[in-house]
C-alpha cells in the first residue's frame, strides 16, 4: 500500500449529484475524509476552495501540477449568443496547485496573471482565457502553457502560448495566433477546397479557429494540439513543433459536423482515446468517446462512456482532462467541471475512475466517494 493512501485531505460540501438542494453551491462544511468526493467543494492545504477550472494536469519529477482558470467574481455580458447565457468571469489568470498524492493540494499562485493596465493586451480582464494546459519539453527544458485565447465575443478563436523554466512559473506570455495559416489538412479533398462557403476555406489565409483545446504528448515526445475549430462543428488535430511553441502545418479534421468541444486525449495499450463533450454552452450533455490506432486516425466513435443515473448529462459535468496516474498502470482519472453558470467561481470538480470493457471501451460510473486505492 502506498503511503498516500492513508493520508487525509480536506474536502468540503456535498458530494451527492442532482438532488437539487439549494445548499449544493452553498457555504462548504469542512471534513477530513481520505476519499475523493466528486461535486464537493475541494479545499487546498490552506483550507480554501481550489480554484482551477477547465484545467489540466502535469506530472513532473514526482509531483502533480494542476493548472486551471481562476474564477473570481461575476460579470454579465450582452447575450452575443443566447445559449451562452451572457455570463462569464473576468480573466484573472492561471492557477497552479501541486501535490504528491492527488489528494492534498498546495496553492502555488497565479502563474500567468491578467494584464490590468493595457486594454489591448490578450490578457486584459475583459478578454477570454480558457482551458489552460501545460506540458514539459525535455529537449528545451521548458514548461509550455497553451490556452484558448479569445475576444469578448469569441470571434478571435486563437491559441495563447506561454513558457516558464519551472512548473510553478511565472510563465512568460509569447502571444496568440491561429494555427495552420495557409495550410490544407492532410486529409483535404478537392471538394473541400472548392467549397468557398466552408469555414475551412474561409480561414485558410488567416489560420484555423481554435477554441476549446488540449495538448497531448505522445510516447515519442511528439506533441499535438487538439482544438474545436471551424466555428466548433469540427475538431482539428495539429502537430506541434519540436519546441511545442507552434504548429507545423500538418493537421487533420476529425468528427466533421459533430460539434465536439472540451477535448481530452489519452493513450492505453497502444491505442489513442478521446473523451469529449457536445456543444451546449454551460448546460451539460452526454459525453462522447472515440478510439484510434494512430493520432492521425481514423477515429471511431464508441458512444457515451458514462453509465448509470445522470449519464446522459455526464453526471452534470463537462470533460476537461484525463489523467494517467503515475506508478499505477492502467489507472486513469476522468476530470470534469460541474459548471455553475450563474457563479462560475463556485463551479465544482468531478473526478471519477475510468474502467475498460473487455473489448477496450472506456466506462465511467458515478461514485459518491472513492479512493485511489
Amino acid at each position: 500500500m502506498h503511503e498516500w493512501i492513508s493520508r487525509r485531505f480536506f474536502i468540503a460540501g456535498l458530494s451527492v449529484l442532482g438532488l437539487g438542494a439549494p445548499e449544493l453551491f452553498g457555504k462548504p462544511a469542512i471534513s477530513t475524509v481520505p476519499q475523493i468526493r466528486p461535486g464537493a467543494v475541494w479545499a487546498d492545504t490552506a483550507g480554501k476552495p481550489i480554484n482551477a477550472h477547465g484545467g489540466g494536469m502535469l506530472f513532473h519529477d514526482g509531483t502533480y501540477y494542476w493548472y486551471g482558470e481562476i474564477k473570481q467574481g461575476k460579470t454579465y455580458l450582452p447575450k452575443v449568443n443566447a445559449s451562452w447565457g451572457g455570463t462569464r468571469v473576468d480573466v484573472v489568470g492561471v492557477s497552479c496547485y501541486s501535490s504528491t498524492d492527488l489528494l492534498h493540494w498546495e496553492n502555488r499562485g497565479n502563474v500567468l496573471p491578467a494584464v490590468t493596465n493595457d486594454p489591448k493586451s490578450d490578457l486584459d480582464p475583459k478578454k477570454v482565457l480558457e482551458r489552460p494546459k501545460v506540458v514539459y519539453n525535455a529537449k528545451t527544458k521548458k514548461f509550455v502553457l497553451w490556452f484558448h485565447s479569445d475576444s469578448v465575443n469569441y470571434a478571435a478563436a486563437r491559441c495563447g502560448v506561454a513558457v516558464s523554466d519551472t512548473p510553478t512559473g511565472p510563465f512568460k506570455y509569447l502571444g496568440n495566433f491561429r494555427p495552420n495559416v495557409g495550410q490544407w489538412p492532410v486529409d483535404v479533398t478537392d471538394a473541400d477546397k472548392a467549397d468557398a462557403q466552408s469555414q475551412l476555406v474561409k480561414d485558410f489565409p488567416v489560420g484555423q479557429m481554435a477554441r476549446d483545446l488540449t495538448v497531448f504528448v505522445d510516447d515519442d515526445a511528439k506533441a499535438y494540439l487538439v482544438a474545436a475549430s471551424e466555428g466548433n462543428p469540427t475538431l482539428q488535430i495539429s502537430e506541434l513543433s519540436d519546441d511545442y511553441l507552434k504548429t507545423t502545418g500538418k493537421y487533420i479534421r476529425v468528427f466533421k459536423g459533430r460539434s465536439m468541444e472540451a477535448p481530452t486525449v489519452f493513450k492505453r495499450n497502444g491505442k489513442y482515446y478521446m473523451i469529449n463533450s457536445g456543444c451546449t454552452a454551460w448546460e451539460p450533455n452526454a459525453a462522447r468517446s472515440a478510439v484510434a490506432d494512430s493520432i492521425w486516425g481514423p477515429w471511431t466513435e464508441l458512444g457515451n462512456p458514462c453509465q448509470g443515473d445522470k449519464a446522459d448529462i455526464t453526471f452534470q459535468s463537462q470533460s476537461t482532462y484525463v489523467l494517467p496516474v503515475a506508478g499505477k498502470p492502467d489507472t486513469f482519472i476522468f476530470m470534469a467541471d460541474r459548471w455553475n453558470k450563474d457563479n462560475l467561481s463556485d463551479s465544482r470538480y468531478i473526478w471519477l475512475p475510468i474502467t475498460f470493457t473487455p473489448d477496450g471501451k472506456p466506462e465511467i460510473r458515478w461514485q459518491d466517494q472513492w479512493s485511489l486505492q
